[in-house]
């Protein structure tokens, strides 16, 4: 499993649980988004696999959220770039009207509408990540 910090630990903590196969567990911190609430398109890897070499790794990546596909979908090539024996994808929301590259997760928890949503480890500068739920960020909060 690859986790894909920070949004989407929460996520892979309760579906790891759920796995009944033996799985490694890596983790990766890239960003589109700073501070905003719109996916930057430009997709930054801040903390890389900790592998030297990947050529016998299966990954499963593990998301919060799919906006744009930018994010997964350079990480896919980035990894299969690198050797990966195979990627697939597993995000827990997923907003296809917001793509903006060709971009299907293999795996999807819920389609959401275009909506900011806060919580189970989705955040808005760094707050309403701990909430116990998904919830929809009033407009007012991040239009100021």
């Amino acid at each position: 499993l690859l986790c894909i910090l920070k949004g989407s630990i929460t996520f892979m903590g309760d579906l790891m649980k759920k796995l009944h196969v033996p799985v490694e567990i890596d983790c990766m911190k890239v960003s589109s988004y700073g501070s905003g609430t719109k996916s930057g398109g430009t997709v930054k890897i801040i903390l890389d696999i900790d592998r030297p070499d990947i050529s016998s790794c299966d990954f499963l990546i593990i998301e919060d959220i799919i906006d744009s596909g930018n994010t997964l979908s350079y990480l896919t090539g980035y990894l299969m770039h690198k050797g990966a024996r195979s990627v697939r994808t597993c995000t827990l929301l997923d907003k296809p009207s917001r793509r903006v590259v060709d971009f299907t997760p293999d795996y999807r928890g819920i389609e959401i509408p275009d909506e900011f949503v806060v919580g189970y480890g989705l955040d808005y500068a760094e707050k309403y990540r701990t909430l116990p739920f998904v919830g929809i960020l009033k407009p007012e909060i991040y239009l100021k």
